[in-house]
């Protein structure tokens, strides 16, 4: 059995088909220049005939270098009643000048009969005659045979039919499609066997995650011989998604032992998915397997303490090997454990038992029981240590803050501005600062107060703000946790702050953020060449 399998990825076709998917050209071209330099074998540029987008696609991308992948352009069989060399849809695909082109037809007699409403046997002579009319423009042509498994549970003769069409015409690969994503492993584990067996040519497997199966429908199909798979990247795609290409692919060669990619690729996948993620505006799946944030997040203290001893006891694979990595949660389930390995990090030794680790854990349980959440904000839990264990040094002291909302005008836009005093090393900063609303004139007048005394903060920013009801019974009396993300000192970092006071929760985020911030950038000033 072949053991090098192809990647073919279909996130820039059919992932765009997916509900709130959409994406510029330009963002098109940054993610297939990603695909490419990750080492897939195939990137799905779109059907040049159905948009302009696709066209220009096409276009751009035949001015460029790919070092890995081929393009391919996607579409059809011919229209019926038309002569092959006569359909747009066909001369599109030409003109496209891919190096590879991939058409689907239909291997349902429902879909024929019903769909298309013609007789079987023109089917067939519609995927001969596109493909034989393709192949004499084009040495690499696949065909992706649609709606497939349906049509071998209720036709297999006929569905094996169009397969041999495609052959005979000069496919390269046959592709088998789970369209309607409802076929189960162990069904469609059979079917791809029997097939393999009666067509003897490359066969691959394009699966749609209706029944939540397409990964595992993915594998199987490849266990049991074949040796190209499609797929998009976080899964995305129409109705339920397509078959996940992050989970397939360290699979494969984590799991299975397959060839597929380059060398050093998998260390690469996690930064990959989000990176699309963050192209399409979408928010990254934290519990995605292999490459989400929570895929290797540790809660219970029993499970921290046995990963702190052998990391095999709750991790299959270890996080570094697809470019993840271990988070030890911080919880009123937390032990031990979890605080040593946390300060270990932040190169501060603790002893398990030790009276320190007990405070530290006490003070989370009590903060918890307020409403404050530690999971998503390491930050918070980093300066806790540091507090508890005398390793912290306070940047700055709050005075005083006031915000003010105003609306000048019945119908103007409101003003909100900000008032802070602060104090560094007992000398008064007193600024005022405007903002597009109460957080960002906050962080505006934080920074207007604290950068005369570390102009370093200029590389810090706000990078995402998270607002979160934590007891909704109290309705307009509720608490609030909010979450500040923010970046600099190539660092991203999480605070938190809770209160039933929405501008109180969100300052003390804020703080804790600035003076976790500074907190690195005066432990990067201290380290040499740092």
């Amino acid at each position: 059995m072949q053991n090098r399998v192809e990647i073919y990825d279909t996130t820039l076709r059919d992932g765009t088909q997916g509900e709130f998917i959409n994406m510029s050209i330009q963002d098109k071209l940054r993610i297939a220049k990603r695909l490419d330099e990750f080492g897939v074998d195939f990137i799905e540029g779109g059907w040049p005939a159905s948009n302009p987008k696709d066209t220009e696609f096409f276009e751009r991308a035949k001015t460029m270098v790919w070092h890995t992948a081929k393009i391919s352009a996607f579409g059809s069989t011919q229209r019926p009643k038309l002569r092959a060399e006569d359909d747009v849809n066909l001369q599109q695909l030409v003109a496209s000048e891919a190096p590879v082109i991939t058409i689907f037809g239909k291997c349902w007699d429902l879909h024929v009969l019903k769909a298309l409403k013609i007789e079987m046997p023109e089917n067939i002579d519609l995927i001969y005659n596109s493909i034989n009319y393709l192949h004499t423009h084009c040495n690499d042509v696949n065909f992706d045979a649609e709606h497939f498994f349906d049509g071998y549970k209720d036709n297999p003769d006929y569905a094996i039919e169009c397969l041999l069409a495609a052959k005979k015409a000069g496919a390269q690969r046959v592709v088998l499609c789970d369209t309607n994503g409802g076929t189960l492993p162990g069904q469609l584990s059979d079917i791809v066997k029997q097939v393999i067996a009666k067509l003897q040519m490359p066969v691959g497997i394009h699966a749609h995650n209706d029944s939540e199966c397409a990964v595992a429908n993915s594998l199987v199909a490849i266990q049991a011989g074949c040796s190209h798979v499609q797929g998009t990247m976080n899964g995305m795609g129409e109705r339920a998604g397509n078959a996940n290409l992050c989970s397939i692919i360290p699979a494969l060669r984590l799991k299975l032992g397959k060839e597929c990619l380059k060398e050093d690729s998998m260390v690469h996948l996690t930064s990959l998915s989000t990176f699309v993620d963050e192209i399409i505006n979408q928010p990254h799946y934290s519990r995605q397997p292999y490459v989400g944030k929570s895929a290797f997040a540790h809660k219970a203290g029993v499970h921290v303490d046995a990963i702190i001893k052998n990391s095999r006891t709750y991790e299959h694979i270890a996080p570094e090997s697809v470019g993840n990595t271990r988070r030890i949660l911080v919880s009123e389930l937390a032990g031990g454990s979890t605080v040593v390995q946390q300060a270990q990090k932040m190169d501060i030794n603790l002893e398990k038992g030790s009276p320190v680790v007990k405070r530290v854990i006490a003070k989370v349980a009590h903060l918890e029981n307020q409403g404050y959440s530690f999971e998503g904000a390491e930050a918070s839990f980093e300066l806790l240590i540091m507090q508890q264990t005398g390793h912290y040094h306070q940047m700055f002291e709050t005075e005083s803050y006031r915000v003010i909302v105003e609306k000048r005008k019945p119908n103007g836009d409101e003003v909100t501005e900000a008032v802070v005093k602060v104090s560094v090393n007992g000398e008064i900063k007193h600024t005022v600062a405007e903002g597009d609303g109460p957080v960002h004139a906050l962080d505006n007048a934080l920074r207007s107060a604290l950068f005369s005394f570390y102009p370093a903060m200029a590389s810090m920013r706000l990078t995402d703000f998270k607002v979160r009801v934590v007891n909704m019974s109290d309705a307009t009396a509720a608490k609030v946790r909010v979450n500040v993300e923010s970046i600099g000192y190539g660092r991203t970092w999480t605070t938190v702050g809770v209160s039933t006071n929405i501008i109180e929760a969100s300052y003390r985020a804020l703080v804790d953020s600035f003076q976790y911030g500074l907190q690195i950038a005066a432990s990067d000033s201290e380290t040499p060449n740092g």
